[in-house]
């Protein structure tokens, strides 16, 4: 497991970036899909997938996104983080056996509301597999007694 990190609103800088690396293989796939309930055959069933237009197995898409939510929940702004919204645009399929980089990046904060905005990128090598964008409620900054 993974430390958390966490940030309260008065530490955030708009340039702040997180990372997260993962290696989505069969075992990442059929865990997803027994969490999720999204069966679908193109992501475990070979023969199938081999006739649509991916050739192979892809991962779901909702799978390499999720590590955005790791990337935010366990790193920046970390422990405490709520979600508010999230924009999705899956680019490229995921393969099995690939390994996935997720980074989120602040461009906004609204330190009244405790509100960040976080552009969010999915990568495999140099492939953009997801973007969107991310708002977060931050944890608010430890009372002073």
């Amino acid at each position: 497991m993974t430390a958390i990190q966490s940030y309260s609103i008065d530490d955030l800088k708009v340039g702040m970036t997180a990372t997260v690396k993962k290696l989505v293989d069969d075992n990442a796939i059929k865990a997803f899909a027994d969490v999720s309930g999204d069966f679908n055959p193109v992501h475990l069933d070979e023969n199938f997938a081999a006739t649509t237009r991916f050739g192979t197995r892809i991962a779901h898409g909702m799978l390499s996104a999720s590590l955005i939510s790791t990337a935010i929940g366990m790193h920046l702004p970390g422990q405490g983080t709520i979600y508010l919204s999230q924009t999705l645009s899956f680019r490229a399929p995921v393969h099995c056996g690939d390994e996935v980089t997720a980074t989120v990046e602040i461009t906004e904060i609204d330190p009244r509301r405790r509100r960040v905005t976080l552009a969010c990128v999915v990568r495999v090598g140099d492939t953009v597999v997801v973007d969107g964008e991310a708002r977060v409620l931050a944890p608010a900054a430890p009372s002073v007694s």
